[in-house]
């Protein structure tokens, strides 16, 4: 079967560009092994805010007193939860088959894609063939070589949300966003919660006091972190999990009823065949792409997560942007210099855009920083929702906005106001003549602002 385009992979740049191709009259085939959707839709973003909020829910009903309010006998109906979690999921699901189905030049083919060519896939008992193939295959849970692992019933960021057993004590291997969204999602649920982390800041690619915040808030409801440790074997004894340990000479170990695996993301791409495409990967197996996101073979592309960009959805969702763009539209769509806005969804939430202070230090530039903290914005004192700060790296030579930190209830809305200000290159300065509605947490940009300086 002969198509103008295959596209390996449903997930947030797949889905439109199928989309998209069709409109224009391509014939196009679209490559599913598991669900419509990826990732975000089935295992990833929406379930996760899914689950998420009703922690959140949680936590105010069991915490109502804090705030004048009275309430009790507060309980989590897990099984509950997970199934409005998966009605959720079951409906944006259903909604990407309604958009393959209206479109009668879009053929969906399930199963697993292997080229047996540059130019050819097999899915089954089908050979499809094209000169323009894009693969958007996403990634899976990266699972470490430890002794006994294989043997211990671990969970991944997929298996822990279908859980209607609460666990009694959660372990979590990595402190990053995964590790740190369900640490807390299940800490609110009622499970005792540990966190092992091999660095010694969590979320390692923050700036030290973004991190020293987040811990802060996240121990203040319990969590508990042992940083620099490495996890030396785990062990699973009629149920009970043990993780041996090594903190530099000293070796410990700790017991939970259930271990978490959240130590980063695979590519999908080590059963797809490529060493008979000539495409290029690196060591870790993510595929090498250009600015453009081609790879090195003319007509094959690479989107999203298997690529070795930044693994967020809005990412893969810029990746179709960039390459329709240049295919159909005739632009000259680039990844270089890329402005970056992600959120880490605990609460509060930690948004970000741009670079760090670390990293902007790391180029040569020369700073001006501006913070504050979330006990002097009225809305965030009003809400009883004070922890966090917000940091602002500035270029000195030009007063513009090289990154922003925002570690507050909010943070992810509010660092995209910052972000559009970098995007239309102005400099930090307008902001501080902006009219913000009184009272809001936006509101907090007039301290923000007015604490800016060079840094030393």
């Amino acid at each position: 079967m002969k198509y103008d385009a295959i596209i390996i992979g449903s997930g947030q740049a797949g889905n439109p560009l199928a989309h998209n191709l069709a409109d224009l009259g391509w014939s196009v085939a679209l490559i599913e092994q598991k669900n419509l959707g990826g990732t975000c839709i089935n295992v990833g973003c929406t379930p996760t805010k899914t689950m998420v909020h009703r922690a959140q829910v949680a936590h105010y009903a069991r915490n109502a007193a804090r705030w004048g309010v009275n309430a009790s006998n507060v309980s989590v109906d897990l099984p509950k939860i997970v199934a409005q979690k998966d009605e959720v999921v079951l409906s944006f699901r259903g909604g990407q088959q309604r958009q393959v189905d209206k479109r009668p030049s879009l053929r969906l083919h399930r199963g697993h894609a292997r080229f047996a060519g540059p130019r050819q896939l097999n899915v089954g008992d089908d050979l499809l063939e094209s000169k323009k193939i894009f693969i958007n295959v996403g990634g899976r849970p990266n699972i470490p070589a430890i002794p006994g692992l294989d043997a211990a019933s671990y969970l991944t960021n997929e298996s822990i949300m279908q859980l209607t057993v609460l666990p009694e004590h959660l372990l979590i291997l990595g402190g990053g966003y995964i590790g740190l969204e369900f640490g807390q999602m299940f800490r609110r649920f009622g499970s005792r919660v540990t966190v092992l982390h091999t660095g010694n800041q969590i979320v390692s690619r923050e700036d030290p006091e973004i991190a020293a915040e987040l811990r802060k808030a996240l121990e203040a409801e319990g969590i508990q972190f042992l940083l620099n440790a490495r996890t030396t074997r785990v062990e699973n004894k009629n149920g009970a999990i043990t993780l041996s340990f090594e903190r530099g000479a000293t070796s410990s170990n700790v017991t939970g009823s259930h271990l978490l695996i959240a130590a980063g993301r695979a590519p999908n791409t080590h059963d797809l065949g490529l060493e008979k495409t000539g495409v290029e990967s690196d060591k870790n197996g993510f595929i090498k792409v250009n600015g453009r996101l081609e790879t090195n073979i003319p007509g094959v592309w690479a989107l999203g997560d298997c690529n070795g960009g930044p693994a967020f959805t809005h990412i893969s969702y810029n990746d179709f942007q960039i390459v329709y763009g240049n295919l159909i539209e005739g632009k000259n769509l680039t990844t270089e210099n890329r402005l970056v806005p992600y959120c880490v969804f605990t609460d509060p939430q930690l948004g970000g855009v741009g670079m760090t202070e670390k990293e902007a230090r790391a180029k040569g530039f020369k700073l001006k920083i501006g913070r504050c903290l979330m006990t002097h914005v009225a809305r965030a004192i009003e809400r009883g929702e004070t922890a966090g700060l917000m940091k602002l790296v500035v270029d000195d030579s030009n007063d513009r906005i090289l990154g922003a930190s925002i570690l507050a209830s909010e943070g992810g809305e509010l660092v995209q106001i910052l972000g559009t200000l970098m995007l239309a290159n102005q400099p930090y300065t307008l902001l501080k003549a902006a009219v913000y509605i009184h009272p809001t947490l936006a509101e907090g940009f007039f301290a923000l602002m007015k604490d800016v300086k060079p840094a030393d």
